[in-house]
């Protein structure tokens, strides 16, 4: 391995620089929460307005998921050989220019390529964001900092909806995109300012371009499958497409296994408190996002609540995140991470667990309580895993144990979704309520709940705090249970 360059003794800002600069990620951080959130809401005007179907309308929302699962493993090895910093700021400035563009879209086709350039901006800001924050604090204080982080995503989760409702109560969708940008410029104008460069890197180090091209190709791909499955595209083009994704995947894994510091970051993954960290982040989303899946529906069709009661109750959950995150961020400089995480995953469990066992005719308190736990136990589990996992790598492999994180969320949420669906599909009159009738595609994708894909905090909402972003299988669920 080449030679590495740069302070090995960094530890973090001083203050008032640190405050700065973590207010910069926190501008970043939220605008893409909150753009992965707020289009969702505007779908049904944003399809009669452009004389475009509920379907077509999708492709607003799916343009932008898709660029960020496509790039965000390569921004974040990108990140790690020109710098952390200017990924970031790069990210903001394309994710600001293209608001522009979103705003002053006329057509469908205009729309989705500007969503899809605003997916490629917020997957650079998402890539490097926990990895700005550990060069922003100082060792010692890297669970504070990644507490805040989980308490932002938090807090936009919960407000994003609720802020495109208001808008698009007294203007046009566009003003929905509208508002990134001062936002946007504020971010870009402090990341400028106040964010660190690169403490140490590798010397002489370079991108591998082929590498960053199937890397984008197996990701997307892969996402594509299962977006054509679910749109109904023919089973023969599914597989066609399917067959080619898994050559090129077999390619890229052959080339990143001879790699000695890979864009898919094998070499993190021999770290086994690396490893640990990632498993346990993908079984934690994957819980998460079932619960947030199914819920609803036993919550609307066996107990009778409608959407507005369903979202209101579902609050509780990235509420109580907002509170406990930054407290566990805290307890970890004093208290075992592993311990923490074992604590908060037990507790979550738990919580689960009563979900299981609700009674027959639940009151508000006997579902909200649970919720609540669930929220406690997330909130103590996610502040000291996400420290752990980006301590453990080493300082010129940041980018990469960042870009992890984030593929692990992911990867959980869409594993949860896809597990709710094919239990949907085996069993679909469990999906269907007591009297087995179809949940309809319209229901679903206009004014019913929906799941909060972000950085740590999902949430479920009824149109009074607007309509969330899914994964894809998580789309399919109403199809699939009124195919059948």
């Amino acid at each position: 391995m080449n030679d590495l360059v740069g302070n090995t003794e960094w530890d973090g800002l001083p203050m008032p620089r640190r405050l700065w600069a973590i207010v910069a990620v926190a501008f970043g951080v939220s605008l893409s929460v909150i753009d992965s959130v707020i289009a969702n809401v505007a779908l049904p005007t944003i399809s009669t307005e452009l004389g475009i179907s509920s379907a077509d309308s999708v492709w607003v929302v799916n343009a932008y998921q898709l660029a960020v699962v496509t790039m965000l493993l390569v921004f974040s090895n990108l990140g790690d050989i020109v710098g952390y910093r200017r990924v970031y700021i790069a990210g903001l400035a394309l994710f600001t220019a293209a608001s522009v563009g979103c705003a002053f879209s006329s057509g469908l086709v205009s729309l989705i390529v500007w969503r899809a350039l605003q997916g490629l901006g917020a997957a650079a800001v998402t890539s490097v964001n926990t990895t700005l924050i550990r060069i922003i604090y100082p060792r010692r204080m890297l669970g504070r900092g990644m507490g805040i982080n989980a308490t932002v995503v938090a807090v936009s989760s919960v407000a994003g909806p609720s802020i495109a409702a208001a808008i698009l109560s007294v203007a046009s969708w566009h003003w929905l995109f509208a508002v990134n940008i001062p936002i946007g410029l504020a971010a870009f104008a402090l990341s400028r300012r106040f964010l660190p460069q690169n403490p140490v890197k590798v010397e002489g180090r370079r991108f591998d371009w082929r590498d960053g091209a199937m890397c984008a190709f197996t990701f997307g791909s892969a996402v594509g499958c299962v977006e054509a499955y679910l749109h109904g595209v023919r089973m023969v083009y599914v597989v066609q497409i399917a067959a080619v994704t898994a050559f090129v995947a077999w390619r890229f894994v052959r080339e990143q296994l001879r790699r000695p510091m890979p864009i898919l970051p094998f070499d993190l993954l021999r770290i086994p408190i690396f490893s640990l960290s990632i498993v346990t982040s993908i079984c934690s989303f994957t819980a998460q996002m079932a619960a947030m899946v199914a819920l609803p529906f036993i919550l609307q069709h066996d107990l009778g609540y409608d959407a507005v009661g369903t979202g209101l109750l579902f609050t509780a959950w990235p509420m109580v995140i907002m509170v406990v995150a930054p407290v566990a961020g805290m307890l970890v400089e004093r208290i075992h991470a592993g311990y923490m995480g074992l604590a908060g995953l037990s507790i979550m469990a738990f919580g689960l667990v009563m979900l299981g066992l609700l009674p027959a005719a639940p009151s508000h308190f006997d579902i909200v309580w649970r919720l609540v736990v669930c929220g406690l136990g997330f909130g103590i589990f996610q502040s000291p895993n996400n420290s752990i996992m980006i301590a453990s790598a080493p300082q010129y492999r940041s980018g990469s144990a960042s870009g992890m994180l984030a593929t692990a969320r992911l990867a959980g949420q869409t594993t949860g979704a896809a597990l709710m669906a094919l239990l949907f599909h085996l069993v679909p009159d469990y999906g269907c309520g007591h009297g087995g009738h179809a949940v309809s595609y319209e229901w679903r994708r206009g004014d019913a709940f929906g799941v909060v894909r972000s950085g740590g905090a999902g949430s479920v909402r009824g149109p009074a705090l607007g309509l969330a972003h899914t994964p894809a299988a998580a789309r399919g669920i109403e199809t699939k249970i009124r195919q059948r």
